[in-house]
C-alpha cells in the first residue's frame, strides 16, 4: 500500500514551459470548477479551466450522480439558485432534464407516486410518503453538452485532459499551477488560482492546512431496457411483496439508499446511485482500485438478481458504470472559518454568507485558507467538519460554492485587494445579480447571529 512505501527515487529539476498566463486558473471542471470558471469569466476575468478527463462535469456526468438536490428550504423555498438555475433551463431545452412543476410539490400519496422514482422527494422528513420538492433528475450526457455551451459561450480556456500536479507558490502567494499532460509537465500562471479538485488536491500542494475525512464510496451505475411502468405497477400493486424483495436487492447490492433505483430522463434506463461501499481511502489507488473490483461484483449480482425476480427488469441490461468513482470526502480544508455540525443542523447564518444549500448558509470564510494568499477554494473540500460535510456536499450549494469564488477572484484582480480583504457585501450583490442567493438576507427559520446574542 501507498502508505508503506520506503523506496524513493531523486529526479533533477527540470524546465517546465509556461503554456498559459491567465488572470484565473480554476482546477477541477466539476460542478464547481465549472461554475467558478464561468463566473469569473463573466465578471471580466481571463480564466484558464484544467481538468484530468475528456469531459466535463465531474460527479454530475462522469460520476453520474443524476439529481440535483439540496435546494429547497424549509417547505417550497428554492434557495440554491443561479448558474445551477441555468443548467436546468439549457438542460430542459434538450430535452435533459425531469422536474416537477410546483403545483405537483406536495406531501400525498398521489404525487408520491408520480414524482418518488425520479428522487424529487424530501428525504430529510419522516413519515410516509415524503413531501415532493423541487429537484432535477438530469442525464449525463446532456450535462457535458450543457458544460461545454457554457464554457465556450464564457470564452475560458478549456484544458482537458491536464491532470494537476503541483501549485506554483512564491512568498507564500500561489502564482499558478503545474499539470501533467501527454506532451509532459506543462506550467499555468496565474494572479488567482481556485481549487475546485474535490480533493483539496491543489491547496494541500501549496502547503494549506486540512484534515482527512472518510465516507462511503460508490461505483454508480445504470441499467437499461427497464420496464419501469411495470416495476412502478408491481410496487403499488403488491406492496408487501415489492417490499420483501427490495430488502433483498439492498442485501445483494450490499449498501444503498432508500431507492436503490430511479427513472433518467432516458425511457427504459434506470439510475441506480450504489453499491455504497466502506473502507476505502479515496486519496489511495490501491484503495480505489480494491473498490472497483468490489463494485462491479455487487453490480452483476445485484443484475442478476432484479432479472430473476422483480417485475420490469425481466430484460434489463448493465448500460454502464460511471467513469469517476463517487467518493465523498477525503481532504478538508481548515480555513478561516470551520463550519460545524451544529452550524448546518441549526440552520446558523452568518453575515458573510455568500452561497447556500437546502437550509444551511456558507460564509465566505470557509472557502479561503488561513496561510495563503491569491487562492479560494469551491467544493466538498471546504473548510467543514467532516460531519457536517457529509450534511452539505451536494451538487448545486457546490455550484453555488463555486460562482462566489468566480466573482471573488474578480472582485480582488479589480480592487487589487487580497481575496480575505473583498468586499463580502459586493460578493452578495453580484451573486444577486447573476440569479442566486448568496444566503445574505436569512430565511425565516434562520438562526441568525442577532438571536446567538441575544
Amino acid at each position: 500500500m501507498s502508505e508503506n512505501i520506503t523506496e524513493f527515487v531523486t529526479t533533477e529539476a527540470q524546465q517546465i514551459p509556461v503554456v498559459a498566463q491567465t488572470d484565473v486558473v480554476v482546477v477541477g471542471a466539476g460542478p464547481a470548477g465549472l461554475s467558478a470558471a464561468v463566473s469569473a469569466a463573466r465578471n471580466g476575468c481571463s480564466v484558464t479551466l484544467l481538468e484530468r478527463y475528456h469531459h466535463l462535469g465531474g460527479m454530475a456526468s462522469g460520476g453520474m450522480v443524476l439529481v440535483l438536490d439540496d435546494m429547497v428550504n424549509q417547505g417550497s423555498e428554492i434557495v440554491t439558485t443561479g448558474i445551477v438555475s441555468e443548467f436546468v433551463e439549457r438542460l430542459e431545452r434538450i430535452d435533459g432534464a425531469v422536474y416537477p412543476p410546483p403545483e405537483d410539490c406536495q406531501r400525498n400519496w398521489e404525487m408520491w407516486k408520480k414524482w418518488s422514482r425520479w428522487g424529487c422527494i424530501n428525504f430529510h422528513e419522516t413519515g410516509m410518503p415524503q413531501p415532493i420538492l423541487h429537484a432535477v433528475a438530469f442525464d449525463p450526457d446532456a450535462w457535458k453538452r450543457v458544460s461545454l455551451d457554457l464554457v465556450r459561450d464564457a470564452g475560458v480556456n478549456l484544458r482537458l485532459h491536464s491532470w494537476f500536479s503541483e501549485a506554483i507558490v512564491e512568498d507564500g502567494k500561489v502564482t499558478g499551477v503545474i499539470c501533467q499532460t501527454k506532451l509532459g509537465r506543462q506550467a499555468i500562471k496565474a494572479d488567482m488560482v481556485i481549487d475546485a479538485t474535490g480533493d483539496l488536491d491543489l491547496a494541500a500542494s501549496a502547503g494549506a492546512s486540512f484534515v482527512l475525512g472518510q465516507y462511503i464510496v460508490t461505483t454508480v451505475f445504470r441499467l437499461s431496457d427497464v420496464d419501469t411502468a411495470k416495476a412502478e405497477a408491481f410496487e403499488y400493486s403488491h406492496p408487501d411483496e415489492y417490499k420483501l424483495l427490495d430488502r433483498q436487492a439492498r442485501r445483494v447490492i450490499g449498501g444503498a439508499w432508500g431507492m436503490w433505483w430511479l427513472k433518467t430522463p432516458l425511457p427504459g434506463v434506470v439510475w441506480c446511485n450504489c453499491p455504497h461501499m466502506t473502507g476505502y481511502d479515496g486519496l489511495s489507488p490501491e484503495g480505489m482500485v480494491a473498490a472497483e473490483y468490489e463494485g462491479r461484483e455487487r453490480m452483476a449480482n445485484l443484475l442478476a438478481f432484479a432479472r430473476k425476480n422483480i417485475p420490469g427488469f425481466e430484460n434489463a441490461k448493465m448500460l454502464g458504470a460511471a467513469e469517476q468513482m463517487g467518493i465523498r470526502q477525503t481532504r478538508l480544508l481548515r480555513g478561516e472559518y470551520v463550519v460545524t455540525k451544529d452550524d448546518v443542523k441549526s440552520r446558523r447564518h452568518f453575515a458573510d454568507s455568500v452561497c447556500r444549500g437546502r437550509d444551511y448558509y456558507t460564509p465566505y470564510r470557509a472557502l479561503l485558507p488561513t496561510s495563503l494568499d491569491n487562492l479560494i477554494v469551491a467544493g466538498r473540500h471546504y473548510s467543514v467538519e467532516s460531519e457536517a460535510q457529509k450534511l452539505s456536499r451536494e451538487i448545486p450549494p457546490c455550484m453555488s460554492q463555486g460562482e462566489a469564488a468566480g466573482i471573488a477572484v474578480s472582485l480582488a484582480l479589480s480592487s487589487g485587494s487580497a481575496l480575505r480583504d473583498v468586499d463580502v457585501s459586493q460578493i452578495q450583490k453580484q451573486m444577486r445579480a447573476q440569479g442566486a442567493d448568496p444566503g445574505d438576507i436569512p430565511s425565516s427559520n434562520a438562526l441568525v447571529e442577532e438571536s446567538l446574542a441575544s
